[in-house]
């Protein structure tokens, strides 16, 4: 029996749902993430949520979901496809989902968001002011010299 093999597909109407693996491990299996802790960190920060819904780790993931996943600035909608507890390939972990098309859409437009910005400290050519810099900028601006004398 292949890592393929254990994929539990989508079920027939009728037929039993098959595997039942916990949210948190079919989130590493799926390679959302690079641990299972990780994982339920996410779950328990409120960056996983399923069919809309905060949920606890310990539930199971079932084919047909909706499951939103949020990995620092990227955000993910996908729907179970398969269930499956072992972490495999990357190409088998695939099997697992299928991003909606909104989300793939909202990712993209967020990538080239992202290479149109500009940070504000690349406007400095030479970096921050030095000492010796910030004094002459007050110097200019009339700062320099002035005591508590008068």
């Amino acid at each position: 029996m292949t890592h393929s093999d254990r994929v539990t597909q989508p079920a027939a109407a009728g037929e039993p749902r098959g595997e039942e693996v916990r949210v948190d491990k079919w989130l590493w299996a799926a390679r959302f993430f690079k641990t299972r802790s990780l994982a339920q960190t996410a779950l328990e920060n409120g960056r996983v949520l399923v069919d809309g819904a905060r949920i606890k780790r310990s539930r199971t993931i079932q084919v047909g979901q909706r499951v939103f996943v949020r990995i620092g600035s990227i955000e993910r909608t996908v729907v179970v496809r398969g269930v499956s507890g072992n972490r495999g390939p990357a190409p088998v972990a695939q099997l697992l989902y299928e991003e909606t098309a909104e989300s793939i859409a909202n990712r993209q437009a967020q990538r080239d968001k992202r290479k149109l910005f500009v940070d504000p400290a690349a406007a400095i050519a030479a970096g921050r002011p030095t000492k010796r810099d910030r004094r002459r900028i007050h110097e200019l601006q009339g700062h320099a010299g002035e005591s508590a004398d008068g």
